[in-house]
């Protein structure tokens, strides 16, 4: 990318997803100039010109840090540093303000918006480049720790603490964009019956096998797959329409299948199969994404009835 801006085209990003992304927020045309020149060799820089942008970014798609200018019209750094570390969706990521004051209030009021540090103007680039590797070494390494309690220790998928604030948070960033979100919930038809015929040891590795398949039917950064408990899986799929849903838990159902993974104590088929239920709302203000939980489980339910090895879904 080159440091040109191009006109009105704001937010705008390089190309390499691989690199960490940063987010530089100011409304001054040759700061971006200067920060982009530093950073595009090595990192993925996105660009937005004021905070409603900086916000309407994070929402489809979280950077690794934010450089924030504090100054900026119709809303300040302060601002948009507040909002972003109220929505669990964005408190985690990084912010560097970017200030031309030089007074020990204005460093306090920012630290305790949840800031992590403070870079003066004029900018100096061996300064910049030196604080946001730091800052980003932190990250990585927060991150990496904060991974080890959110994946399910037998299977390498979301466990259950992952999956609840997963759900959480994304039926409150649905109320706000007014998208519906959808929930799969699946069960391995019999496998009670599986442990006692194959042993355990036998039905750990096929429930890693199954969870190591399910995982790889996701592409989407926002799409979640966890272990809600037991042999039963659960799938979050946010801005999804129950179309959408439904084709994904045939995929699902026909990936696992695909496995052929011998049961023979099973009722169902021959091999390890699934039932499933989907479920699909349009979260609201005032609402639990506990009562999408109970549909999808209900649906679930509804689905072993049905004689097992099948889907049921519906809106609620």
């Amino acid at each position: 990318m080159t440091s040109v801006l191009p006109p009105g085209d704001a937010p705008w990003t390089s190309s390499n997803p691989a690199r960490s992304t940063l987010l530089v927020v100011d409304d001054q045309r040759i700061n971006l100039e200067l920060i982009n020149e530093m950073f595009q060799a090595d990192h993925e820089v996105c660009i937005a010109t004021s905070g409603a942008e900086a916000l309407e970014f994070c929402e489809s798609r979280l950077p690794d840090l934010i450089l924030l200018d504090v100054v900026m019209p119709d809303m300040d750094g302060h601002e948009v540093c507040r909002r972003l570390k109220q929505n669990p969706i964005t408190r985690d990521i990084p912010v560097i303000f970017i200030t031309a004051r030089d007074n020990l209030v204005d460093e306090v009021q920012g630290l305790e918006e949840g800031a992590v540090d403070f870079i003066g103007k004029p900018l100096v680039p061996a300064l910049v480049r030196a604080r946001v590797r730091a800052h980003l070494t932190l990250k990585q390494q927060s991150d990496f720790l904060h991974s080890l309690a959110f994946i399910d220790g037998l299977t390498g998928i979301g466990n259950r603490r992952n999956f609840d604030e997963t759900l959480s948070a994304e039926w409150r960033r649905c109320v706000r964009t007014s998208q519906p979100l959808s929930l799969i919930m699946l069960d391995l038809d019999y496998f009670k019956l599986y442990n006692d015929h194959y042993g355990h040891q036998v039905g750990d590795q096929c429930l890693k096998t199954v969870a190591a398949a399910l995982k790889q039917c996701f592409s989407r950064s926002h799409d979640l797959v966890a272990r809600y408990g037991g042999e039963e899986f659960a799938c979050v799929l946010p801005d999804t329409p129950l179309e959408g849903a439904e084709k994904k838990a045939r995929e699902l159902q026909q990936v696992v299948q695909a496995l052929a993974l011998p049961h023979a104590a099973s009722a169902a088929a021959p091999i390890v199969t699934m039932s499933i239920g989907v479920a699909v709302a349009m979260p609201a203000r005032g609402e639990s994404p506990s009562s999408l939980i109970a549909a999808a489980d209900g649906l679930l339910y509804a689905a072993k009835q049905a004689g097992r090895n099948t889907i049921k879904a519906a809106r609620y």
